[in-house]
């Protein structure tokens, strides 16, 4: 085993697929982040591209992640901010965070963070996936059963007066607990089923189960993520002919002609921020000084790091091929700073699609960079998504977390204290944000470990 013989004819076709398959996600990830989903489309394509110019890894694919998007919108109070001053200030927001956080993972690459990051305890590591997934969870299903999504949902928990006092209460005495309140939402949802909007909700429903048995009745040689394809194209095709009334992802702006990113010659169709409104963005503030902001963007990197270790290590004993954990922090570094070029969250190994990319017959790194070259130059033509229901886009991403939250195995095969340390990193994720969570799991893991360390010996 080890990395393939380089073949660019199939590396075409396997960036082909993940070009298409990879789509719905781009804009349900976006919608998680806090910014328009067609925004996710737009600045897809340049941090990928810059990713595969440095990973070393043929079958890694990267982008913004279910997980980078939550945390992204957790850190920044990402709907707090939009309210207050539009969403193109928080792009430029978003923009500021990325480039920080591209920072960070640079310099843990050259101090060495890479061999620490394997020594995070499993137990944190799994509680911290499950809080997240939660979030994730939670943050899909305003779209999925509201026709205005989570407008909607705020309208309607503000105005039941139980649910609204402990809303309000929340925000005014745990203010760090933003994802108490989309908790609090979300029970909300689930106990008031007579407020669902019907079109949306049987939209996300079916999706949702298309999605993850469809393969059943599809023919086996079509490739992963048809049912992907396949839900959010009929879904668009009944909003077209019937004149779905519910939320959409709406116009795609057309981009300036003049405007685009030239590189030998070639102009790629990229809209770049203006830099110095993304180092004008107030980003320290949103956590209160550059202290904290450091901390915040530090944490943000090491755990991106995680995912990227992960699937890594995974190819490492399946397939034979060895990675180069400096290299690959550069590269989530690199990709996060071009991200911020481009106005978007900042991005991570994904898992997903990695695993597409393999089982479509990648066989270098050109892969994914066709892939992003795709997104980039068809971006024109995207309007075809315009009238796409968000309720669709939700059960694409509701698929993929739905299994492990219900039955989160992973945690319950934890015992004794590394039981209580998952979990409890797990709901602390949840009910605060991601970067929270995980620096308070690890605190409380080694206090757990150093507490239970004297009855060890005693017994002994």
């Amino acid at each position: 085993m080890g990395k393939p013989k380089v073949n660019p004819m199939r590396d075409l076709i396997s960036g082909a697929i993940m070009a298409a398959t990879s789509v719905p996600q781009l804009i349900a990830y976006a919608e998680t982040a806090g910014y328009p989903g067609y925004h996710g489309l737009a600045s897809a394509g340049l941090p990928l591209l810059a990713w595969g110019v440095v990973t070393g890894s043929p079958f890694m694919n990267a982008g913004v992640t279910s997980i980078t998007a939550l945390m992204a919108k957790s850190d920044l109070d990402g709907e707090s901010f939009v309210n207050e001053y539009g969403e193109e200030r928080y792009i430029e927001l978003v923009a500021a965070y990325s480039l920080w956080v591209g920072i960070a993972s640079a310099v843990l690459a050259v101090v060495g963070f890479g061999k620490l990051a394997q020594g995070v305890p499993n137990p944190v590591k799994r509680g911290f996936k499950y809080g997240c997934s939660v979030g994730v969870l939670v943050s899909a299903l305003p779209n999925g059963l509201f026709a205005r999504g989570g407008k909607q949902l705020k309208g309607l928990v503000a105005s039941s007066s139980s649910w609204g006092f402990v809303v309000k209460e929340l925000k005014a005495r745990a203010p760090a607990a933003t994802g108490a309140v989309n908790v609090a939402g979300f029970l909300f949802s689930l106990t008031h089923p007579s407020e669902w909007s019907l079109t949306p909700t049987l939209l996300f429903l079916i999706g949702t189960w298309f999605v993850m048995d469809g393969k059943k009745f599809l023919p086996k040689s079509l490739p992963p993520g048809t049912e992907v394809i396949l839900v959010t194209a009929i879904a668009t095709v009944y909003s077209v002919v019937f004149d779905y009334d519910g939320a959409v992802v709406g116009e795609i702006p057309d981009l300036d002609p003049d405007a685009g990113l030239k590189i030998f010659g070639l102009t790629l169709p990229v809209k770049l921020l203006d830099f110095q409104k993304i180092l004008d963005a107030p980003l320290a503030e949103r956590f209160g000084g550059y202290p904290f902001l450091f901390v915040s963007a530090t944490l943000f990197a090491a755990v991106n790091f995680l995912s990227i270790m992960g699937i890594a290590s995974g190819f490492e004993s399946e397939n034979g091929i060895e990675w180069s954990a400096p290299r690959e922090l550069m590269s989530q570094g690199v990709s996060c700073g071009v991200a911020a070029l481009v106005g978007s969250a900042p991005v991570s190994g994904s898992m997903s699609r990695s695993l597409v990319s393999r089982m479509t017959g990648t066989t270098s790194q050109l892969a994914c960079m066709l892939t992003a070259l795709i997104w980039i130059f068809m971006l024109p033509y995207m309007s075809v998504m315009t009238p796409t229901p968000k309720a669709a886009l939700s059960s694409v991403i509701m698929s993929a977390v739905v299994k492990s939250v219900l039955v989160p195995k992973d945690l319950m095969k934890l015992q004794d204290l590394d039981f209580v340390s998952g979990w409890t990193t797990g709901i602390i994720t949840a009910i605060t944000s991601p970067t929270i969570g995980f620096g308070f799991g690890l605190l409380f893991h080694g206090l757990l470990k150093i507490a239970s360390s004297p009855k060890k010996e005693k017994s002994e």
